[in-house]
């Protein structure tokens, strides 16, 4: 199964970030959010990436370019009389395939989609999720229910946690009880990580199509959509504080969607 991890939007919540560098290459501790989710996904057995780029993509080239050198042990020659070169004698552990697509620095997450169709496997559900968001999900579930159901996609619905303790108040006015930061408010929203069938990206139109808005109601009408429930961890990172909160867990060794071996 292939894996399509949108990586091309500015990231405008994140400027003091993003006014330098992708989102997706803000770090988590030294490694870009990218690179953990790849991580998460590989760990899970896929290791096939095609990522549609757009605002600053040249610097996830280059980051992906340059990734053997940052992960392994070398020496450079510099000249003399056998020329210059590079021995590596630790090889990257990291076995991915990672195709880097330019889809326009505008173009919205569905015509990021239809522009990369042609790397996709016309016969093979793939893999979609943001460049920006983490879970400790367990693919091979979210792919046993979506098989199950056969429709065309499967969205993964999450609920977030809020950002506020709150007060259970009797009528008088009297607290009866106090929840620190409670999850969400009983609603369910879009975490990502959806399993498409190529068919699913069908009737987007161009390059200005928002794939959750248009598609995403058409697949609803047709009865071609279904919510997979995931109650587990779930942390997008849209602001500096997302920044702040991912990095601390990172710190202190809690990390949820730590799955892998150092």
């Amino acid at each position: 199964m292939k894996a399509v991890i949108l990586a091309g939007g500015y990231g405008t919540r994140l400027s003091e970030e993003t006014s330098i560098r992708p989102k997706p290459l803000v770090e988590i501790g030294d490694r870009p959010i990218l690179w953990h989710l790849m991580k998460l996904l590989a760990h899970q057995g896929i290791t096939d990436f095609v990522i549609p780029l757009g605002y600053k993509g040249f610097m996830i080239k280059e980051y992906f370019a340059n990734y053997w050198l940052r992960e392994s042990d070398v020496t450079i020659r510099l000249g003399g009389a056998e020329g210059g070169g590079i021995t590596v004698h630790q090889p990257c552990a990291d076995d991915w395939r990672v195709t880097l697509v330019d889809t326009g620095r505008d173009t919205m997450t569905g015509g990021r989609l239809k522009r990369i169709r042609k790397y996709l496997n016309e016969r093979e559900t793939f893999l979609m999720t943001y460049g920006d968001g983490l879970a400790d999900i367990e693919l091979n579930r979210l792919a046993e229910f979506h098989q199950a159901h056969g429709k065309l996609a499967t969205v993964t619905a999450v609920q977030p946690a809020g950002r506020f303790g709150a007060l259970e108040l009797l009528e008088d006015g009297e607290v009866a009880g106090f929840a620190e930061k409670p999850r969400g408010d009983g609603g369910w929203v879009n975490g990502g990580f959806f399993l498409l069938q190529p068919e699913a990206l069908d009737g987007i139109e161009g390059d200005d199509t928002v794939f959750e808005q248009e598609p995403m109601r058409r697949l609803t009408a047709a009865g071609e959509l279904k919510a997979y429930a995931h109650r587990g961890f779930w942390q997008p990172m849209d602001t500096l504080r997302d920044q702040k909160l991912l990095e601390a867990m990172w710190a202190n060794g809690k990390a949820p969607w730590k799955r892998w071996s150092p």
